[in-house]
Parts: structure tokens; sequence; C-alpha cells
């Protein structure tokens, strides 16, 4: 049990070097990846105008003019809001323009309907919720000078929010087969993600995940190698765009650790 522990409090100490030696790179790093899904979709938006304007026309029926609002909306709205999030300008405007985004596409493309879409949209909005939690200032003292009476409590709760909704992406990848490895990875991941969830060992776990979901991602979702006539290559450029989305909401919780609504932060004040 010892050598487990010190394993493992080696291991934590391994991931805090890493973390202080990138303090300045890992919250541009998680940004940009956790907006690829939004930058991916804004370009695929003007490239393929007329497909998204005659699909939302046939769909539902709303006109020329309502379906080529739709598509400037999420082209306009989701480059706009990458951008402003990538500046660190009205990051909050942003996070909102792109929550809006994401709820219209649910519905636009009847993603409500169908369980694992709708779990990775709620997961890349607890990517979004993250970079929310990012922009928000620690809670100030009320008279200049004091310190700060613990966290800013909408951050933590925020932080929170993120965790969890995060957790949704990693359900949508387990692959449920009667393999003995597959088996030993899908309790091995599950138990990292909850982890995660709880806010227990969350700098670690959260490495972890990074490098399992990167390896994963670009193993098995490998867009760039199908040929661009078949229609392979556009479910794989979803998925792994989402799912960088989702690596990137990892990096942020690196970056910001846990939040006071978590293990870690409770371990801290016993």
């Amino acid at each position: 049990m010892l050598q487990k522990s010190e394993i493992i409090d080696k291991a934590e100490e391994v991931a805090d070097q890493i973390v202080r030696h990138s303090k300045h790179i890992l919250p541009h790093a998680a940004r940009l990846c956790l907006i690829g899904t939004f930058l991916e979709d804004g370009i695929r938006m003007y490239f393929q105008w007329d497909e998204q304007r005659n699909y939302i026309n046939e769909q539902w029926s709303c006109g020329w003019f309502l379906a080529v609002m739709f598509v400037l909306v999420n082209l306009v709205g989701q480059l706009g809001g990458c951008v402003m999030v990538l500046s660190r300008q009205k990051v909050e405007i942003a996070c909102g323009i792109l929550f809006g985004i994401i709820g219209l596409q649910t519905i636009a493309y009847s993603i409500l309907w169908d369980f694992q879409f709708l779990l990775r949209n709620l997961a890349l909005a607890g990517g979004v919720i993250l970079l929310l939690a990012e922009s928000k200032a620690e809670g100030k003292s009320l008279f200049a000078g004091l310190p700060s009476l613990g966290e800013n409590n909408p951050k933590m709760y925020l932080q929170l929010s993120g965790r969890l909704l995060l957790v949704l992406m990693f359900i949508t990848l387990l692959r449920f087969e009667f393999s003995p490895s597959l088996i030993v990875l899908n309790l091995i991941g599950s138990a990292l993600i909850a982890l995660v969830a709880v806010g227990y060992k969350t700098k670690l776990c959260a490495l972890i995940l990074v490098l399992w979901l990167t390896i994963l991602n670009f193993t098995f979702n490998a867009w760039w190698s199908v040929p661009s006539y078949k229609p392979m290559r556009d479910f794989l450029k979803y998925d792994f765009f989402q799912t960088l989305s989702v690596i990137g909401g990892l990096l942020l919780v690196v970056a910001l650790g846990p939040g006071g609504v978590s293990v870690d932060a409770q371990k801290k004040r016993w």
C-alpha cells in the first residue's frame, strides 16, 4: 500500500512540474483546443454554404431567407466568438454566443433525439463553461488591501459544472465489447473521469486523460487519411475536433485546478 501511495505521490509531483513549467503556455493551448470545433465548423459553413442552406431549408421548410440566416449566424457567431476568446476580449459575451450556437445547432440538426450527439454537445457546453470560469476574476475583498475571504462562488460552481459535463464526452467513447483489454481500458478510463468529476487528484487524472484522448483522437479520427470525396471524412473530422475541444476543457481543468467544490479543495481545509 505504501509503495502505491509513493508512486501516486511521485506522479503528482511530475504533474505539478509539468503544470509549473507550462503555466504560460497551457491556458493558451487549452483555449485553442477548446475552440477548435467552433473554428472548424465556422470555416465549414463558409465552404459548404449552399449545402448547409439547402439542408436547413429542406429539413425545416423554413424558406431561403431563414436558411441563409442560420448559416450566416453560425459562420459569424462561431468565428467571431473564437477570435474573442483567443484575444481575451469580451470573453463572457463570446461564451454566450458559443452557448447560443450549441443550442441552435442542437435544435436545427435534431441532436436532441440522438443520445450520443446530445452528450457530446453537452460536453462541449462544459468546455465553454470552463472558459467562462477562467474569465471570472477571483472574489475581491470589499476593502482595498485586505485579502479575499474564500474563492469566488460563481467561479467555483462554474468549474464544477464544467468538470461534470466533460464526463459526458468520455461516456460516448466507451465501447462495450467483450474484449479483456477493452474492458480494462474502459474501467481505467471511467475511474479517471470519475476522479476528475469529483475533483480528486484532479491535475494528475486530467493530464492522463489528455494524453489518452489525444492518442485515441489521432488513432481513430484520422480524417486527413480519408479521401475528400468520401462522407466518412466529414464524420471523422467532426469527431476529431469535438474530442479536441474536450481535451482543451481538460487542459483548462489542469490550468485552473478543480475549484472550491472538490475533494482536493476540501483536503486542503482539513
